[in-house]
């Protein structure tokens, strides 16, 4: 054994090793002991300075200590103690240190020999770029101006941008690793040598200087500053060289922590030169004659562009923090479309679409040109290198993953043995260079540098993984947009017989744009996860192997076994929610038509029927929903339950497999650490495949809709068959010659127009259309069309006329080449004046048709855009148009004029309006031919005879244009210059009505005989309260009081206490970052007491439960290897009375203890399993019961609100709380309640764990919760806009696509194919500009939160690592720390969007509480329903006495003071004109409307005291609008089921239906569509009777009951009322004064008074009267 002595001043702590016969030395057995003794001084050890012979040491002896330790002779070593203490007592700061009798500056080895000085040399580039940069950052930027302006101050990006960034990255990295090195070689020394460490820092700050230098020249775009920098690369990298040079010379190597670094940063220093370079070379900025001049891109000068990720620097792009102003700045006000702008070109729908066609269109070879393209090789083509960005980004992430674990394992193992350096021997093997080299390994086992790497790995992970999902979403949007594009030129060329055939319904196209598409989007974002996934379990099990062996094989196993497990519930998912999706539509279809039909159903006392077959259809969606619920909650529980299966299973098997022992610590935690990290891609997996499922599918869909029939070219038109083939080919590849030189946007004017019909000069002059030998069928090969020989004159107007059926319509779609031409040809005359075209140019436009479709058509925009259609708006033209087809009255009754938008499909316009706007389009557009197709259909006599004489004749014929119209209307054949008459499919005539007349006598007779019959129903019809004015009526209650209503769904009355705030910023800010406590609180009361104590109650328990595994796990791996690990066994002295009598002394087994251990552990695992599934089932159920009574309130609120609610509150608004926010109750709310309450729990609990482990951490929480609270306060408020932008913009898309299926021949005879894909092109780009913003402002979120989850881990290993002493830091506990630190990083960002997706749903809840404050109507009346006799009213006896009635407090009444009598079996007709108060007196009868003053006695009781459902269930009303229920006959008549067939039948036979009933299949059973819509509108209003005679009441009143019903059957009715009801009292309001001219008593009304009120034969005697001028009127 060696000894050594050292002449020092005993210290007292070393007395007992005191060797008397050494120099007065400490007799130590070993040089590293006396390095490590804790026994000796701080002090001393620093003194015990053994180093090479350059040491400043006056060394005797040395000796290096030979490998036969034995034999070594004894070594003296004296160390002069006064002089080291003088000179290090202050522990002088010297840059080469300051080592005694070592000259550390001398160099007479040479100068790059001496360490110090080659360190001292690679200070200097660094000094140099300093002083050189710091002054032209500081001094002259102001002057600097920008060469090229660019509105942000954005990015000119010089070449290898990202790599340089990448470069530096890596390179401040590296300088950090090399300062750390520097610091802890340093501790090896006896003085500070700084030249180890300050080069490092010193290169450090350089690094960043010259990022942000470069940032600066690169925004101002002025790259001759780059020089600064290339010089400074040079100089770095000669330095570094000839470092590395010096190490290697003197045995420096890979073993050498510093050698590795040295080596890193002469490859770093390089790579950066190479950029350089690079730059020079590509800009030629310096050394070349011409520097090259960049413009910005295109996207930068367009200042409409405000995503900014693609061209901003890579630190920017990868925090997004170019997205700071607009989230900060949704606090202060709302984001709007203006805010976030347009797309840039590369991310643009046509853009993408063009892309993916070429990628389509390629496919297609020359051998094989039929065959189907695939749509997955097109999609690769075309966005197949971003998706393999991102999944190598994927990758990454998922490989750095794995530090956290790995980090864990180390930190816990060498956490108790980091106070020991390295030994006296290994410092000096060594020591070269005069200093010491800490060998590579070392740098692994120190815990402050495990815990910053395990940061850096978390933030680099976190980083890739936001690029990755970034990359796909991006990807996804691209494809969705190119995908709508395709699908949307497709339709544009779709034939129309597949549309009318039924092969391609709107349904399916609607699918397609709204559900397949976005599955095909979401399969993108979530496919890389399909690679990535495999090879990161692949990559965990293996770990886990090697941590734990066999035993975490099984662990494994039992998450690899339970995933099909989880992927059978996700496909059972998806089942119940297709299911429970049909009842949800059937349940609104049964809604929607219980609100269109409300009045109806009052008026009978129907709504309990109706009310209770909407719950019936709710019960069964009910039971889909349980269903749901339960398989959500079991999904839940399984990702839940899985790792503390996985985890018992692994522990229990290492137990019994080992022999009674348990894993270390820190094996232990990072086994528990991987095993969190393995569910979450197993849990996901399930997913994955299912989207991949449902893609194939969709890709399916997609390519038999491209694959299906398109319209034939139009070129046919021209007659030469074979040629026109040819060019079509020719067009079909001339489509690709784009001039890609030309920005986008000029180009969709001339990209892929359809070809024009090139007209050809015809045999005939004067003729513009003619058809010879014409053959033409819908798709199957019968031909509608036979033998057609046709010419249309120019010019002149032509009539086409014919039984329904016979095919005046497809004659005209035929012409415009809609259908399939089987023989013959279509000729279009070329017009002299023939020129093309161009915006804004009115020339007529040759070659489009004017065409006004049967079922008129109207887009979902303004009147005026409708009619001007794309046309430049001309006032005096429109102004001639609308009166033309008398609009302006419609006009005026529109809230805004003609600047109201019309609803989709013009939902809140009348058939007579829609179609008049229709006609106004075709007269309005500047084309030489107009079709016409039977425009006079809906209208009544009045507007047909304005529109012939106004529109047609004046306007169209005075501009000499070609005019086609169909009609039935034979009197207006007189107008004709040409007529075609048709008959089954061919013509029968042709000529003018003179040739007819004089050739074809017995057709025209025929035509005699009903133009006879048609002019003596005009005659009766000519009385001022049409068929018109009753439309407008009806408008304008659809549009009643809607502006005051505009504003109620927007906001949605803020709660009544936020009303008074004044509109300053703060209030409003305030209020869009509060979260709604109140409603959240309604929300769960709505769920029950009881379900909410559970779910609080299991949720805190299984928390608790969670945690207690963990630190049980944690105590019972730190006892049983504490009292044998870090004591004893680790340091190798096995000494026998340790082992006996200190461990085992007290006589316990240690195999009954382990056991006792493993029974806790086993039973709390139980318990935390039991729990998941308690705390997943009481949440969903809990929704359950919330989603339940909430419709049930609402349903029974709005059906028993008054009628005045119906009035004032618009449709839309009502069904929108039973669809879309009763979805989101039913669907959305619990999953994120759920997942919010998960994650915040778990992240309280895991910083509970932390500060209770280490409560040092508590002082780093507290900026951290600041933080967090401010990142998550912002957000929400912006999530919040972003997510209604996205809502917002994705309505009018999907209303375009079906607006353009519906109205294709219009859009095609329009020619304006172009103008609507231009159109849907913007709607996609607005709908994805707003979804980029809204999964960028995710991503923001994200890196920010996963930031401060790296910030947590890094505080809580520094916590345990630098504070030890504080808290119980034992092995185990801070490994359970750290675990849970991890998790916490994981959860954080979902806390923030579950909280921001919550306040979003529960506005559906506060929308829906909004009206469940409505008042209901007073069912109960005053009198007991026993106490009304059974036949009341009996005898029908009618006594008003001064009634006054109002439709709302606040209104003015409606009926003043009206007295009336009417005796029983009376026939009374009232009459007056529009507003006279008629119909409100009949709703009085019903008590529908509030009756203030005065009352109405029938049969001796008044009816205000008599409960609502007896009054109305014992009177009958006939409603002038017809309103049937889907259901059967049977149902319609008699929804109580209390008749029998007999009665029914005899109602029908009443109501002249009897025969039409009997015809049809089923009879009383016979289907009855939505809305009656499969019988003519006179039909319905037979059956509105029947209904009424149905229920044998004695008081029948009639509304307007026959508006319309033509002459003849109304007559016929009125004799059948007269017989049917000789014996009751009849009320009929009129609407055709001759229709009471036989009533025993007519009152005429006027502003809610009577006015005359006698017998009809005493009324007309009054010749000045009111009664005796309408009748006049009426004859």
């Amino acid at each position: 054994m060696s000894c050594v002595c050292i002449s020092c001043p005993p210290c007292l702590q070393c007395k007992p090793q005191y060797n008397k016969t050494s120099h007065s030395g400490i007799k130590i057995r070993d040089i590293g002991d006396a390095l490590t003794h804790s026994a000796c001084p701080q002090k001393l050890r620093q003194r015990l300075d053994i180093r090479n012979e350059t040491l400043s040491l006056r060394i005797f002896t040395f000796l290096r200590v030979s490998k036969d330790q034995t034999k070594a002779p004894l070594v003296t070593l004296t160390a002069n103690c006064s002089k080291t203490m003088q000179s290090g007592g202050g522990m002088a700061l010297s840059f080469c240190g300051d080592d005694q009798d070592i000259n550390s500056y001398s160099v007479k080895d040479g100068m790059l020999n001496n360490g110090c000085f080659v360190d001292a040399l690679n200070l200097v580039p660094h000094v140099f770029l300093l002083f050189i940069t710091f002054p032209i950052l500081f001094i002259g930027w102001g002057s600097q101006s920008s060469k090229v302006q660019i509105h942000h101050n954005t990015w000119l990006h010089f070449p290898g941008h990202n790599m340089r960034w990448i470069l530096t990255f890596s390179l401040l990295f590296v300088h950090v690793c090399e300062f750390a090195e520097g610091i802890v070689s340093n501790k090896g020394m006896s003085t500070n040598h700084l030249h180890l460490f300050m080069p490092a820092f010193m290169g450090f700050i350089a690094a960043t200087t010259s990022v942000v230098y470069y940032h600066n020249i690169e925004t101002s775009n002025f790259p001759k500053l780059l020089l600064v920098l290339f010089i400074y690369w040079v100089l770095a990298f000669i330095t570094k060289s000839i470092k590395l040079w010096k190490f290697a010379e003197h045995y420096v190597g890979p073993q050498h922590l510093r050698f590795c670094i040295t080596a890193l940063l002469v490859v770093l220093y390089g790579l950066l030169m190479g950029v350089e370079i690079n730059v020079i070379r590509v800009r030629k900025y310096v050394f070349f004659a011409n520097p090259q001049k960049v413009k910005p891109p295109e996207d930068l000068q367009d200042l409409g562009v405000r995503f900014l990720q693609p061209f901003v620097n890579l630190l920017s792009k990868s925090t997004y923090w170019w997205m700071n102003p607009l989230i900060m700045g949704a606090h202060k006000r709302p984001i709007e479309l203006k805010k976030i702008g347009k797309l840039p070109i590369a991310m643009r729908a046509l853009t993408n679409y063009l892309q993916l066609k070429d990628a389509y269109e390629d496919q297609r070879t020359a051998e094989d040109p039929n065959r189907a393209p695939s749509i997955w090789r097109s999609m690769y083509r075309a966005f197949g290198r971003p998706i393999l960005l991102s999944s190598t980004f994927r990758y990454l992430a998922d490989l750095l993953g794995f530090a956290g674990p790995l980090c864990i394992s180390g930190i816990v193992k060498y956490l108790n043995n980091s106070s020991v350096g390295p030994t006296a021997k290994e410092i000096e093997a060594n020591t070269h260079l005069g200093v010491y080299f800490m060998p590579s390994i070392e740098l692994l086992k120190d815990t402050s540098v495990l815990a910053v790497l395990l940061f850096l790995a978390l933030i680099l992970q976190r980083t890739f993984l936001q690029a990755s999902y970034y990359v796909t979403i991006e990807t996804g949007i691209n494809l969705r947009g190119a995908l709508l594009a395709m699908i949307y030129n497709k339709m544009l060329r779709l034939s129309t017989s597949n549309m009318s055939m039924g092969e391609m319904t709107l349904g399916q196209i609607n699918n397609l744009v709204a559900i397949e598409t976005n599955q095909l989007m979401w399969f993108l974002f979530l496919c890389p996860n399909l690679w990535a996934m495999p090879v990161q379990i692949v990559m965990g099990v293996i770990l886990l192997y090697y941590l734990l062996g066999c035993s975490a094989l099984v662990g494994a196993s039992v998450i690899v076994l339970l995933a099909p497990v989880q992927y059978l519930i996700a496909t059972k998912l998806a089942d119940t929610q297709k299911s429970s999706l049909e009842h949800s539509t059937e349940r609104l279809k049964k809604t929607t038509e219980i609100l269109k039909g409300i009045k109806l159903l009052k008026l009978y006392a129907w709504e309990n029927i109706f009310c209770g077959s909407v719950e019936d259809t709710r019960g069964k969606e009910l039971t889909s929903l349980k269903n749901f619920a339960f398989y959500t909650s079991m999904s839940i529980f399984m990702n839940a339950a899985i790792p503390i299966a996985a985890v018992l299973a692994t522990f229990v098997t290492y137990y019994f497999w080992t022999g009674n022992t348990v894993p270390a610590p820190a094996e232990a935690f990072a086994a528990l650490a991987l095993f969190h990290i393995l569910v979450t891609p197993l849990f996901l997996l399930s997913t994955v495949v299912r989207f991949a499922v449902k893609a194939l599918f969709s890709v399916q869909k997609l390519g038999e809709f491209l694959q299906s029939d398109e319209i034939g070219d139009d070129s046919w038109r021209n007659g030469d068959m074979p040629v026109s083939m040819e060019a079509g080919k020719k067009h079909m590849g001339g489509t690709k010659a784009i001039n890609r030189k030309q920005p986008m946007r000029y180009q969709m004017d001339n990209y892929e127009q359809p070809t024009r019909r090139q007209m050809r000069p015809s045999e005939t002059e004067d003729v513009a259309v003619k058809v010879s030998n014409g053959f033409f069928s819908w798709g199957s090969n019968l031909s509608t069309l036979s033998d057609i020989n046709i010419r249309i004159p120019t010019g002149q107007l032509t009539m086409i006329v014919g039984q329904v059926g016979c095919g005046k319509s497809s004659l005209l779609l035929a012409m415009l080449g809609e259908m399939q031409n089987i023989d013959g040809r279509v000729f279009w005359s070329k017009l002299p004046d023939y020129e093309p075209v161009h915006e804004g140019n009115i020339s007529k436009n040759r070659y489009s048709v004017a065409y006004a479709t049967q079922k008129s058509w109207l887009l979902n925009a303004t009147v005026e855009e409708n009619i001007t259609f794309g046309s430049p708006f001309n006032k005096q033209r429109y102004k001639a148009v609308i009166d033309a087809c008398s609009l302006q009255p419609d006009i005026d009754l529109l809230p805004f004029g003609d600047q109201t938008e019309i609803g989709e499909r013009g939902i809140n316009l009348s058939g007579g309006q829609r179609q008049r706007i229709c006609v106004a389009r075709a007269l309005y557009q500047n084309t030489n031919i107009v079709f016409l197709d039977d425009p006079f259909s809906a209208l009544d006599i009045h507007l047909s005879d304005h529109l012939m004489q106004e529109g047609i004749l004046k306007f169209l014929q005075d501009d000499k244009r070609t005019v086609v119209l169909v009609t039935h209307k034979l009197q207006y054949l007189i107008h004709a210059d040409w007529i075609i008459a048709m008959k089954d499919g061919s013509v029968l005539r042709e000529g003018t009505l003179k040739d007819i007349q004089t050739h074809d006598i017995e057709l025209y007779e025929h035509w005699k005989t009903l133009m006879n019959r048609q002019d003596h129903g005009l005659e009766k019809d000519i009385q001022q309260d049409s068929q018109t004015t009753l439309e407008r009526k009806t408008l304008r209650r659809a549009f009643y009081s809607r502006e005051a209503k505009n504003q109620m769904d927007d906001e949605d009355e803020e709660e009544e206490e936020e009303e008074e705030d004044d509109d300053n910023m703060s209030t409003t800010t305030n209020r869009r970052s509060k979260i709604p406590w109140r409603v959240c609180w309604c929300y769960m009361s709505s769920g029950g007491f009881f379900m909410v104590f559970l779910m609080v109650s299991s949720k805190l328990l299984k928390h608790s439960v969670i945690v207690a595994i963990d630190y049980w796990l944690a105590i019972w791996t730190s006892k049983t290897n504490g009292t044998i690990g870090n004591g004893t066994i680790g340091n190798g002295t096995f000494g026998n009375e340790t082992f006996g009598n200190e461990t085992f002394g007290n006589g316990t087994d240690p195999a009954k203890d382990d056991y006792h251990y493993l029974l806790v552990f086993t039973t709390l695992c139980a318990a935390g399993i039991t729990l998941c599934l308690i705390t997943s089932l009481t949440v969903e159920f809990l929704g359950l019961s919330a989603a339940t009574n909430l419709h049930h309130n609402l349903l029974n609120k709005i059906i028993h609100a008054p009628i005045r609610f119906f009035d004032i509150t618009p449709l839309g608004q009502i069904l929108n709380r039973f669809s879309a926010d009763t979805n989101i109750i039913d669907q959305h709310i619990p999953p994120t309640l759920e997942s919010l309450t998960r994650s915040t729990l778990l992240c309280l609990s895991a910083i509970g764990v932390i500060s209770s482990i280490t409560p040092a951490f508590l002082i780093a929480l507290v900026p951290l919760a600041v933080a967090f609270y401010f990142i998550q306060k912002y957000f929400r408020v912006a999530s919040k806009d972003l997510q209604d932008l996205d809502d917002s913009t994705q309505l009018p898309l999907l209303c375009h696509f079906s607006e353009t299926a519906e109205g294709l021949t219009t859009i095609r005879a329009f020619r304006h194919e172009a103008r609507f894909k231009q159109r849907m092109l913007e709607l996609t780009d607005t709908n994805n500009t707003a979804y980029l913003f809204l999964s960028a402002a995710n991503r923001w979120l994200e890196v920010r939160t996963d930031y401060l989850g790296a910030v947590i881990v890094l505080a809580a290993a520094g916590a345990s690592i630098w504070f030890p002493s504080i808290g119980l830091a034992s092995g185990g506990l801070v490994g359970l720390g750290l675990t849970y630190a991890l998790t916490v990083t994981n959860y954080l960002n979902w806390v923030v969007r579950n909280l921001a997706d919550l306040e979003v749903q529960m506005a559906a809840v506060k929308k829906v509480n909004s009206f469940l404050g409505t008042e209901s109507e007073n069912y109960e009346g005053t009198m007991d329903a026993s106490q009304v006799p059974e036949n009341w009213p009996q005898d029908g006896e009618i006594k008003i006495q001064d009634l006054c009635v109002r439709y709302d407090p606040m209104l003015k009444p409606v009926l003043k003071h009206v007295n009336m009598y009417i005796e029983p079996g009376q026939k009374v007709g009232i009459c007056g004109r529009t507003g006279s108060g008629k119909s409100s007196l009949s709703l009085a009868f019903f008590n529908m409307v509030d009756m203030f003053e005065g009352k109405i006695v029938i049969d001796g009781i008044d009816i205000c005291k008599l409960p609502l459902q007896t009054l109305r269930s014992r009177l009958s009303i006939i409603l002038q609008d017809p309103v049937l229920f889907s259901g059967s006959i049977r149902f319609n008549l008699d929804p109580e089921r209390t008749c029998t067939d007999d009665r029914l039948w005899e109602a029908l036979e009443i109501a002249q239906l009897k025969n039409m009933v009997k015809a049809l299949p089923g009879g009383l059973d016979a289907v009855v569509n939505e809305g009656g819509e499969n019988f003519s509108v006179g039909q319905r209003q037979l059956f509105c009777l029947a209904r009424a005679f149905v229920r044998k009441s004695s008081i029948l009143i009639m509304d307007e009951a026959t508006a319309s019903i033509d002459m003849a059957t109304e007559n016929i009715l009125q004799k059948v009322v007269m017989t049917a009801f000789a014996d009751r009292t009849v009320v009929t309001i009129a609407h055709r004064v001759h229709t009471i001219l036989t009533a025993d008593l007519v009152i005429v009304m006027k502003r809610g008074n009577i006015l005359e009120y006698d017998k009809p034969e005493t009324l007309l005697e009054q010749e000045d009267g009111m009664f005796a001028s309408f009748v006049r009127a009426d004859m």
